[in-house]
């Protein structure tokens, strides 16, 4: 039996030796290898390349991993420690039918996890939850079991990184890969980049002894915002566990968020791609959609996901897309996966072009007030009828209400949103509004709504 808990909407993760055995590994990649084999009936061995994080587990993991492989016919391509997106570029560069990184991502280090991609997209949802139903039927015996071999892919991955940065003013940029998987990429990457480059905590440890590897928590920056200060930096970059998502600050320790980012990102973007949709989530400021309106773009709000929103790119054709979380794809000159590294040369492409500094741009961005992302416990069952009780509320009274991924309304100047979390037993919310006196108008409203549900959004 494998703790059904494990599969998630966008991939499987779990505490590893209690929810997420090696047993319950090589019994998914089992199970995936039989998908991939269904979804190329022409290939006898379809190939499913393979990456790993830095995370102490990691690497029982990948074994267990390609044992289940093998046993299900399909042929394994070790790509060994890195990046997710590493992962990803190995699958289009190798030209293999599918992809897994072995990943807990951000979270606590006894935690770990799989991502996967079947073909050049990925996969998620049903087709997660059809893996454990494949394991819950059984297996039919494959007749010849499939080969594993190894594929060093990290000096091409890097030379396509460096290959769109462009010059212009020299930089000096500090990152921080916070001791995950990117460490050792990025450690080589800069030393092909223009300007002056400084790494923090380059060395993969998978316990993470400087401080947690999740860029949108403040106080995991606190070492750039040191560091940028003491080398008299031009911003700081820092990265996730497995190097997809990505932070940044100014050079007068200030936080840029993902969609103010994507601002600068579309700009650039849409100099090249007139009239091009770009795609950002729910949680992101309506400052951001109406800028990439007024550029010319077609803004377009998005389900939160970084799975669910690879997918609508791919169906829209669209260039550029963006989450709040730090998730950024671009599929302009790139191929459309979440990329912190290569969205950190883009960054820097657009400064050096720029006639101003970060800070100042940032202090020339419209001005809104929003409170961070609020999480609050609740049951994953009961979280999504919290939702639908929420709307039918504010149906009822009239509103128009943005269901694309929960309920975002307009109110006061502002606009808040609650959302049900598809990886945790928790309730997202977020408000925005043009001022302090309009935010409380937009909070009160938020609480209002929430309330007759049994649940109330803490710190409102």
């Amino acid at each position: 039996m494998i703790d059904p808990t494990i599969f998630r909407a966008y991939d499987i993760r779990g505490i590893v030796g209690e929810a997420l055995t090696l047993d319950a590994v090589q019994a998914i990649g089992r199970a995936f290898a039989d998908v991939v084999r269904e979804a190329q009936p022409s290939k006898p061995r379809p190939e499913i390349a393979i990456g790993y994080d830095g995370r102490l587990s990691s690497p029982d993991i990948e074994q267990a991993l390609v044992r289940g492989i093998n046993e299900g016919g399909a042929n394994a391509v070790c790509i060994g420690l890195g990046p997710t997106p590493m992962l990803y570029f190995a699958v289009h560069h190798l030209n293999a039918d599918a992809g897994i990184m072995v990943t807990g991502s951000h979270n606590p280090p006894d935690y770990n996890g799989l991502k996967m991609m079947l073909g050049h997209g990925p996969f998620h949802g049903d087709q997660i939850s059809d893996l454990a139903q494949r394991i819950e039927q059984g297996f039919s015996v494959v007749d010849q079991p499939g080969s594993s071999r190894t594929e060093d892919v990290a000096d091409v991955y890097i030379a396509r990184v460096q290959q769109d940065s462009v010059a212009g003013r020299d930089l000096h940029v500090v990152w921080d890969a916070g001791n995950g998987a990117a460490g050792n990429v990025l450690t080589e990457l800069v030393k092909g980049l223009p300007g002056t480059h400084t790494v923090l905590f380059g060395e993969v440890d998978g316990t993470f002894p400087n401080h947690h590897p999740d860029p949108t928590v403040p106080e995991n920056l606190v070492d750039l915002i040191t560091a940028v200060e003491r080398e008299g930096a031009d911003l700081g970059i820092a990265l996730d566990g497995d190097g997809d998502r990505i932070g940044v600050i100014d050079r007068t320790g200030e936080i840029l968020w993902g969609d103010q980012l994507m601002m600068l990102w579309a700009a650039d973007v849409l100099a090249e791609h007139p009239g091009a949709t770009v795609i950002a989530d729910v949680k992101a400021s309506q400052v951001l959609f109406d800028e990439i309106a007024r550029l010319g773009g077609k803004p377009l709000m998005w389900k939160t996901g970084h799975s669910l929103i690879k997918q609508k790119m791919k169906e829209l054709g669209c260039p550029l897309a963006g989450e709040m979380s730090g998730h950024i794809f671009f599929a302009d000159r790139y191929f459309g996966f979440d990329d912190a590294l290569y969205a950190g040369v883009r960054l820097m492409n657009v400064l050096a072009k720029h006639e101003k500094r970060l800070d100042e741009i940032r202090r020339d961005l419209p001005k809104v007030v929003n409170t961070p992302e609020l999480r609050f416990d609740c049951d994953d069952v009961r979280k999504f009828s919290v939702i639908e009780e929420v709307r039918a509320r504010l149906v009822n009274r009239g509103e128009a209400v943005n269901a694309v991924d929960g309920v975002r309304v307009s109110i006061a100047g502002g606009w808040w949103l609650l959302r049900a979390s598809n990886t945790q037993p928790v309730l997202v919310a977020r408000c925005e509004a043009p001022d302090m006196e309009a935010l409380e108008e937009v909070k009160k409203d938020l609480v209002a709504a929430v309330k007759p549900s049994g649940v109330v959004p803490p710190g409102l």
